[in-house]
């Protein structure tokens, strides 16, 4: 295997002299657990620390290693371990608003080149989620793929609605599945490539872990049964990267309860593209899609062109994204007004 297989292609090869270090190697995170991290270069998989001067000169987590992303680390113990001293840039990334009331990213992932969007045809149905994880894929600059799960639970009738849903509210290609009859698999794999990276993203019970399993074509990794409401039970419980035999790369998920959204205006507006298009005919060109008089958007919602439910989640989300960019800018502010008053306060105290 060489680094290329594992995704280092001529974007980061291009990036290599600059977060070179000497006595480094470079190598690709694929595990991360509370702080500790699996790196994997061309020959071996090793555990890895992040070195001390990289946390300390971190200005959040966001800027800490992630599942996906290319690092210089220095082995050690006979190349069983591993320091890692430099993150690359990232080209791609999946984040979301951190869980609670803190106002920050989460990375979930870095360095994807498709996301599989997961949801199952039972309990999980829920447009105005993937409309969340749309946002958080068009956000990262990430191509998405819609995997409708559970198709063996519904009728074929109930599946050709569920599809037609989902093709309304987005381009991006859709591929139902059964982990019980195998339908739709073959498909998917068409879909993998050597060198490229996918992430599977869902709730809890959605069936991600099994796609994993029919993928690499044993019981690799534990899931557990559904329950007679079809719903599956969270078994995933860290972020990891798996190289399938073809040689692409697949990245496990846990379930996401809170899907919130940062500062994602642009992601918002490419997940709602039908929302851009009209927008352009609106008589004021900060149009808020409220109040204003000659709104396009909100006549195609009275006309039905649009669904009133579509546009109440656009609206919602729109705000919420500009909402939380405003939360997370003035709690940055305030981190770096912190970190110079500790500053000034040290050389003081050296005087």
């Amino acid at each position: 295997m060489q680094l290329r297989d594992l995704g280092f292609d001529e974007w980061f090869e291009a990036h290599a002299p600059e977060f070179s270090v000497d006595g480094c190697r470079f190598a690709r995170v694929c595990a991360v657990d509370r702080g500790s991290y699996l790196i994997k270069d061309a020959s071996r998989e090793v555990p890895a620390e992040a070195a001390g001067k990289l946390t300390y000169q971190s200005d959040s987590s966001v800027d800490l290693p992630c599942v996906g992303d290319w690092v210089a680390a220095q082995y050690h113990n006979n190349d069983t371990a591993a320091i890692i001293h430099r993150v690359f840039p990232r080209r791609t990334f999946l984040r979301r608003k951190t869980a609670g009331r803190d106002i920050d990213y989460q990375m979930i992932a870095a360095n994807i080149d498709t996301a599989f969007i997961v949801q199952s045809c039972h309990f999980d149905f829920n447009p105005s989620r993937l409309d969340r994880y749309l946002i958080m894929a068009a956000d990262g600059q990430v191509e998405p793929i819609i995997l409708l799960t559970k198709t063996d639970l519904i009728t074929p009738e109930d599946l050709d609605q569920k599809l037609a849903i989902i093709r309304s509210v987005t381009k991006a290609p859709v591929i139902a599945l059964s982990s019980i009859t195998g339908v739709g698999f073959d498909e998917l794999k068409q879909t993998l490539s050597s060198g490229k990276t996918y992430c599977l993203l869902g709730s809890s019970g959605v069936g991600k872990t099994t796609i994993i399993n029919r993928l690499i074509g044993e019981e690799a990794y534990d899931t557990k049964a559904v329950s007679s409401t079809g719903q599956g039970t969270h078994t995933t419980s860290r972020r990891e990267l798996v190289v399938l035999e073809q040689c692409a790369m697949l990245i496990d998920t846990p379930g996401m309860r809170e899907l919130g959204i940062v500062g994602a205006g642009d992601g918002v507006e490419s997940g709602f593209e039908e929302f851009v298009a009209l927008s352009e005919k609106c008589r004021y060109a900060n149009c808020s899609h409220e109040h204003e008089p000659g709104c396009a958007i909100r006549a195609a919602v009275e006309e039905g062109q649009l669904t009133k439910d579509r546009y109440s989640n656009y609206i919602k989300l729109k705000k919420e994204s500009e909402h939380h960019e405003l939360s997370y800018l003035d709690k940055r502010k305030k981190d770096k007004a912190f970190g110079r008053f500790i500053k000034t306060a040290k050389k003081h105290k050296k005087k």
